[in-house]
């Protein structure tokens, strides 16, 4: 498992009852996660502490239960990197941040920064620009697209937060698999390509995207982006059932057995501060050249 162990102003406190306590810079929340299927409390003190409570319905959604008033966002810092986020609950449960991407981060910063030539990277379902502001640190020209205008805005925000406001970031508000495409024909070529895809969703024209069944197409599609000499591929999946070594041997058919390089996959974690549990949160298959 690849754990971020690096965060300060983050940190997991309790896991019980399929949520999680989190201290997100001093603000304590609780969110529903389905990994969580013990019910014992380690810590039962701490959780009257929450700050706020997020809620499920069963209709699907849910609502937050504010405890206290809250800004309307602060900041997040991520001090290995100096990367500050914006971080504010959101309806879809979410803070603006997946914060066991780290691992990914500081992976992926480390061999850029090793490189000694211009590197361009491209981030898909690039979110809040986590990835595309570890890249940036280290040096790269990024290219960051995502459906939504609002997250790339927020992508933006982060940037600037970040004393990145003139790095050489592009900002695409497009439909991923379509700027693909339209690269592949365009002749554009990337030394680094991370995705983030959605286990599913709709274009902006009412295609249905389902990750099972996209997602080798994509990356294969990706794969021709990559430069005469490449650095690396990222892939992320949250995709329940979906196993690690699936995005191995996937990387292995696209990349490692034609181009050389290594390729690797594993669950990412979180340490929860006092229990010495770690949670899993989803996967990562990791491609680089060297």
């Amino acid at each position: 498992m690849w754990i971020c162990n690096s965060w300060k102003e983050y940190t997991i406190l309790d896991l019980a009852g399929g949520d999680k306590l989190e201290d997100w810079n001093g603000i304590r929340m609780v969110r529903p996660d389905p990994q969580v299927i013990w019910e014992k409390r380690s810590f039962p003190k701490l959780w009257n502490t929450a700050d706020g409570v997020y809620h499920r319905s069963r209709s699907g959604g849910g609502s937050w239960d504010f405890r206290r008033d809250l800004p309307e966002r602060w900041p997040l810092r991520f001090e290995p990197l100096d990367l500050t986020f914006h971080i504010k609950p959101t309806g879809f449960k979410h803070m603006g941040l997946f914060p066991e991407q780290a691992a990914n981060w500081e992976w992926m910063h480390n061999l850029i920064q090793k490189e000694n030539r211009p590197i361009r990277v491209l981030n898909l379902f690039a979110y809040t620009g986590g990835a595309t502001l570890a890249a940036a640190r280290a040096g790269a020209q990024v290219v960051h697209v995502d459906s939504s205008k609002g997250v790339v805005g927020w992508a933006k925000e982060n940037l600037a937060l970040s004393g990145m406001a003139d790095r050489p970031v592009r900002f695409i508000a497009d439909d991923a698999i379509k700027f693909v495409e339209r690269e592949i024909r365009r002749g554009n070529f990337y030394e680094g390509i991370i995705m983030d895809p959605p286990s599913y969703g709709r274009g902006p024209g009412g295609e249905v995207f389902k990750l099972e069944k996209e997602l080798f197409g994509l990356v294969e599609k990706c794969a021709q982006l990559l430069s005469d000499k490449p650095l690396f591929f990222l892939i992320n999946s949250y995709t329940t059932g979906l196993a690690p070594s699936v995005l191995s041997n996937l990387l292995y058919l696209t990349l490692a057995g034609k181009k050389g390089g290594t390729a690797s996959a594993d669950e990412l974690g979180l340490p929860v501060s006092k229990s010495g549990l770690v949670l899993p949160c989803g996967s990562s298959g990791r491609w680089q050249a060297k």
